[in-house]
């Protein structure tokens, strides 16, 4: 109980600028959220969508595993169904491997989408709280300098120390946004070497499927 109302006293205490940087914060937290089970689905999904038509791949059934990837959303899905729309047409191997770069490149605006957003908080965190931290301490010394002297020391201290306050708060605001970043970052980039590898994987499975095919012809 005396924990929450220090917490209290601490915002009330921070002045206007610490309720633009709780703003932040909700918007900050929301977009961390919506990230992290964004991508820990999208990761589940494309490995169950991968060991689903891995079978089929190795089998050279290509149409079946087309017609999984053509019902599935995930982006191993679309990575897949462009790769296996120009086997199609019997293209060469670095014909199907430009097909599968570019649909790699649609898919990674999605997984990027927002990221970007967290670094910028952060940076908007500190820096309004410093705003808040300044214009606070005019406003102390602007009082100081017409009140007692024999008062001024230890109005001026109390008053720093509640300008302080907004600088306190926008770095426990920037310090987990910066770190929700790094850790949404690592999981995009996991996602795109899993894409990378099952691209690569499925390559080599189509050649061996047609080395199959001339050694048996």
């Amino acid at each position: 109980m005396d924990m929450f109302a220090s917490a209290i006293g601490f915002f009330q205490n921070g002045g206007f600028f610490m309720y633009p940087i709780v703003v932040v914060l909700a918007v900050g937290l929301a977009i961390s959220l919506e990230r992290y089970f964004y991508l820990s689905k999208t990761s589940v999904t494309n490995r169950m969508v991968w060991n689903k038509i891995t079978p089929y791949i190795k089998a050279g059934k290509f149409q079946e595993a087309a017609s999984v990837t053509e019902k599935s959303k995930s982006a191993v899905g679309q990575i897949l169904s462009y790769g296996l729309y120009r086997i199609k047409g019997a293209a060469r191997r670095d014909d199907i491997e430009k097909a599968m770069e570019e649909s790699l490149m649609e898919v990674m605006p999605r997984l990027e989408k927002r990221t970007h957003y967290l670094a910028t908080f952060a940076n908007i965190a500190t820096l309004l709280g410093l705003l808040g931290t300044i214009i606070g301490l005019i406003r102390a010394f602007t009082a100081v300098s017409a009140a007692n002297p024999a008062e001024k020391a230890d109005l001026l201290s109390a008053s720093i120390s509640v300008a302080m306050n907004t600088t306190a708060f926008g770095l426990m605001v920037a310090i987990p946004l910066l770190l929700m970043h790094t850790v949404l970052q690592s999981k995009t980039t996991e996602i795109v070497d899993s894409l990378e590898m099952v691209a690569v994987k499925f390559l080599n499975a189509v050649d061996e499927c047609r080395r199959g095919a001339q050694k048996t012809a």
